[in-house]
């Protein structure tokens, strides 16, 4: 899998390159748009993490170009910014990014992040279903079915399970749950992660076991 990194600071774009390298990752690292294009050639990567703030084009202008671009505009884009105000991330998101990391981010997340959005996007060139032990969950019906029989969630607890899912096998930090389901960060006294799981678990009845709790971290769903 090839991922384009363009990031302008050397230090984060050596980290992150290592970090990704170190994962299995092919990256090609740029320090503007400008040096994406007279360097990458004509090679597609299979994802783009791009900075917001870059000399001369900035990140989202690289995002509009990508998602005007028939070839490239499926390519999944993280956006790596310093930036952590709500209106950047919603300007972002909305101008067709797939997630939004705001610095600095540890590299567990950063990695975590990556299989999401890989695992949406190949979800979405076939099936918008998960189907994990005796968990069924529908993105599209918005519908969760535990060994067949329906099962009621709140917005929330079902935007919960997806993400536990989407990731499995994966710790989650309830840094990470709380910035990708609530959309702000944790606090160190904020329990909503701690209520929703358990309410999330009694719901789910013995497949509920399935989401682990990894102490001093977050959680993890095991799906076998």
């Amino acid at each position: 899998m090839m991922i384009y990194l363009v990031e302008d600071d050397p230090s984060i774009r050596k980290l992150v390159t290592y970090a990704l390298s170190g994962a299995g990752y092919e990256v090609r690292a740029f320090e503007s748009g400008e040096a994406m294009r007279s360097e990458a050639g004509k090679e597609k990567p299979d994802l783009y993490l791009l900075d917001i703030m870059l000399p001369g084009e900035s990140g989202l202008e690289i995002l509009s170009s990508i998602r005007q671009d028939p070839e490239e505009r499926d390519i999944p884009v993280i956006m790596l910014t310093a930036k952590g105000t709500e209106y950047d991330k919603v300007l972002g998101l909305d101008s067709g990014a797939d997630d939004y990391i705001a610095k600095p981010f540890g590299m567990m997340e950063l990695l975590a992040r990556i299989k999401a959005v890989m695992r949406r996007a190949e979800r979405g060139r076939t099936s918008s279903e998960i189907t994990l032990g005796g968990i069924e969950i529908s993105e599209t019906a918005h519908t969760v079915k535990v060994g067949g029989e329906r099962v009621e969630l709140t917005l929330k607890e079902f935007n919960l399970l997806l993400y536990l899912m989407e990731n499995d096998g994966i710790v989650l930090s309830r840094d990470s749950i709380l910035n990708t389901v609530w959309g702000y960060s944790f606090d160190g006294e904020n329990r909503t992660v701690d209520v929703h799981i358990r309410h999330l678990r009694e719901k789910l009845g013995d497949e509920g076991q399935r989401i682990e709790t990894v102490k001093g971290v977050g959680y993890r769903f095991r799906g076998n």
